[in-house]
């Protein structure tokens, strides 16, 4: 067979995932595929490799390669390489992002534009894939259209013995023997993916294939009887192209209770663990506040657990008891629930490298790994539904299975599905006759994935104590039998947690609360960042954290607070803080303490915005959102960043408020250099490039 090597750099197992399914289809279209994390570098050798390259690459964080790549992108990007180093190599590459982060699809654009300049060569059309409007819609065309190119790509090199000019390039893909300076690459990179309302600038075609994309996942189906359990024509008419069965490679052995011990530390983790008890919880919203927003004080003085301002960190978190509990007996594994699960291959499976989960711990009971180990509220992927249309009995309910994990029900799925946040409990009370085994889930089910949160204190002015916020988020999920309010699975889980110790912001203080028992919670560092103070104290620097966003600032402003109390006669620079909430006296987080910071002159200037507030009368209206309120002073934002070195810190939601914030700094910098947009916005690559426009930013 014709070999091609693949490669996949994942976060959460969604490029594995699909790299999986390529390398599972290989052999059916005459191929080999050597499939490899891309962090298995003493497997693979691009500087030798003669097959060609197939590359899956997701985003993290705010458009990083994921954790698993760092070390390769750090290599490729060794100055030390020469210009041809990988002027052998054809290549295809597919990258995963979500277009409501300002840098999309970056891991992938990264690899990509290094590896051009380097030599390498794309035999097929880079794709970026769109995990806002759903991944499988550019993922499955992708991969459809992959062994086309491959045949023609084997054909063109065993009858020219080299690259022809038969073989597909991307329309814009840069030649390899075009001289693009590296350092200026970078910066041109960052700035095109900067959004850009221009009407003159036309739109890319990976911009343009993102709306088409949006458009047919919002597709709507006019008649009311579509649901997620029944369709209407054409498609409940249409000849159907189901996607083939996966192949089931897990055998599942359930033993009787050992009575053993389980706790999360059995739970795989790359970073260290540590158990620490909440030493205080404290409510920072009013009772009729829009969204509850807590905070939770750590004790990390038995640990060896560090941070600064800026950090963040990961919380270890179950699934909902009740949710768990609903899901055993709908699988009729209630009596079970405390057996053992003992996992091996198949011994016959045709799944190419299957092996065993690494995120299910070994003799664990069933209960615990529905727990601690699976996201049972994870969205069904395409490849779960086609699995699950082999267990059901019904045919009504098998048809309806089909067409929603099929090509021509990709809208349905869509909207029924991905949209309406269906999980596998969801999916299995609405098609009743739907019976998997335990395998099928084990084999589907991702990984629980731990929760990031920003640090919200600095140890120099909490010692041994860790700070963290969070609102409890809430929302309803529809299904045919009922509408349900659910809780994310981390906010949720931690107030429960601290119930009945929470107090009202009104009544906390610094000291200690009282003697109600103390719950413990497991935490583990995330990998360093760029999200810091800069290393000069002089540089001012803005803050821009509308709600929650303000977290790893109130750190910020601790720790400047102690680093003037031990050098008085220091040079600090101006802070600037720049702060959103809907009401003055609802959700105004840290109002006391912000107080505190501007009265001790820490804190330059307080900017507040009140979203849904009133202005009073033959008061001028006030800016509503922290956007608004940039732009009222943006003469002054300019000559910080522009003519001072300073810095811009923006945390928070990444859908709307990092987006606008982006858009009006974009006017800011157009407006005081008197510059059009484009140049502006190369403006603010620059800072990028600088570190001094840093985000943190979560969907």
């Amino acid at each position: 067979m014709r070999r091609f090597l693949l490669l996949y750099a994942t976060q959460q197992g969604q490029a594995k995932a699909i790299a999986e399914e390529i390398c599972e289809q290989a052999g059916a279209h005459g191929f080999s595929a050597d499939l490899h994390c891309i962090s298995e570098s003493d497997k693979y050798d691009l500087k030798t490799e003669a097959a060609p390259l197939v590359v899956i690459v997701s985003t993290t964080g705010t458009g990083d390669p994921p954790d698993s790549a760092r070390k390769f992108v750090k290599e490729i990007h060794d100055k030390t390489l020469p210009a041809d180093c990988f002027a052998h190599l054809r290549y295809a590459l597919l990258g995963l992002g979500d277009s409501e982060y300002t840098f999309f699809c970056n891991g992938g654009k990264i690899i990509d534009k290094r590896l051009q300049q380097l030599g390498a060569r794309r035999f097929y059309d880079t794709g970026h894939a769109d995990d806002c409007v759903g991944l499988e819609l550019v993922v499955e065309p992708w991969v459809a259209g992959l062994w086309a190119t491959l045949t023609k790509h084997f054909r063109s090199r065993e009858g020219q013995g080299e690259m022809s000019g038969a073989l597909r390039r991307a329309p814009n893909a840069t030649s390899s023997t075009e001289a693009v300076k590296p350092e200026s690459l970078n910066v041109d990179s960052q700035m095109r993916l900067l959004r850009l309302d221009d009407s003159r600038r036309k739109d890319s075609e990976v911009l343009e294939q993102n709306e088409t994309n949006r458009g047919q996942s919002r597709a709507v189906i006019e008649d009311v009887e579509s649901s997620l359990i029944c369709s209407v024509p054409p498609l409940s008419q249409a000849s159907l192209s189901v996607p083939a069965l996966p192949p089931a490679y897990l055998q599942v052995h359930l033993q009787e209770p050992l009575g053993q011990e389980e706790d999360q530390a059995s739970v795989t983790s790359a970073e260290p663990v540590f158990q620490v008890p909440v030493s205080k919880a404290i409510q920072l919203t009013t009772r009729n506040a829009i969204k509850t927003t807590l905070l939770l004080e750590l004790d990390i003085s038995k640990t060896d657990f560090s941070y600064q301002p800026g950090d963040a960190f990961n919380v270890i978190c179950p699934n909902s008891d009740s949710e768990v509990q609903g899901l055993l007996q709908r699988l009729r594994l209630t009596n079970e629930r405390d057996h053992c699960v003992l996992l091996q291959i198949k011994a016959d499976t045709k799944k190419k490298g299957a092996a065993l989960p690494q995120h299910i711990p070994e003799r664990c009971s069933l209960q615990f790994i529905f727990t601690w180990c699976l996201d049972i509220r994870a969205i069904p992927k395409k490849a779960f539904v086609r699995a699950l249309v082999d267990y059901t009995s019904d045919g009504p309910e098998k048809r309806r299975l089909q067409e929603l994990c099929s090509k021509q029900g990709a809208a349905d799925y869509g909207r029924f599905i991905r949209d309406a946040c269906v999980c596998l409990l969801d999916l299995l009370l609405a098609f009743p006759s739907c019976q998997p085994p335990l395998g099928v889930l084990l084999e589907h089910l991702p990984k629980l994935q731990p929760r990031p949160y920003s640090c919200a204190s600095s140890s120099l002015f909490h010692p041994d104590k860790l700070h963290f916020v969070f609102n409890v988020v809430e929302f309803l999920s529809h299904t045919p039998a009922e509408v349900t309010l659910r809780k994310g699975v981390c906010t949720g889980w931690l107030a429960g947690l601290v119930a009945s110790s929470l107090q009202p912001e009104s009544q906390a203080s610094r000291a200690d609360g009282g003697t109600a028992p103390v719950p413990e919670i497991s935490i583990s560092p995330r990998s360093t960042n760029s999200f810091h103070l800069p290393d000069d104290p002089s540089a001012p620097i803005i803050m821009v954290g509308p709600g929650t966003g303000i977290a790893p600032f109130i750190g910020f402003l601790q720790h400047r607070e102690k680093l003037q109390e031990q050098h008085p006669d220091g040079n600090f620079g101006a802070m600037w803080l720049f702060f959103g909430c809907r009401h003055k006296e609802r959700d105004y987080l840290f109002r006391e303490e912000l107080r505190h910071f501007v009265e001790h002159g820490i804190l330059t200037h307080l900017k507040v915005s009140f979203s849904r507030d009133a202005p009073l009368r033959e008061e001028k209206a006030p800016p509503k959102y922290v956007q608004d309120s940039l732009q009222l002073h943006g003469q002054q934002v300019a000559r910080v960043l522009l003519h001072e070195n300073g810095c811009i810190y923006v945390c928070g939601d990444a859908k709307n408020m990092a987006k606008d914030v982006n858009d009006s700094l974009v006017e800011i910098v157009s407006k005081e250099l008197g510059v059009d947009k484009l140049e502006a916005m190369k403006t603010l690559a620059t800072l990028k490039e600088e570190k001094r426009y840093l985000q943190d930013i979560w969907s």
